[in-house]
């Protein structure tokens, strides 16, 4: 597993994240939300996090 310098992330259980950085492994990733009109950080959600 590879981190990903332009991808921080500290989601610890995502099967994704690499354990000895805060970084992600992958090429990219998509962010979406929740809400039908968001308007916090906290309405977004990282949809391409997966459980380890």
């Amino acid at each position: 597993m590879q981190a990903n310098k332009s991808i921080k992330c500290s989601v610890n259980q995502c099967k994704h994240h690499c354990q000895s950085e805060n970084f992600c492994s992958l090429n990219a990733i998509s962010v979406g939300t929740h809400e039908s009109n968001p308007t916090e950080t906290k309405c977004t959600d990282c949809e391409s996090f997966a459980l380890k």
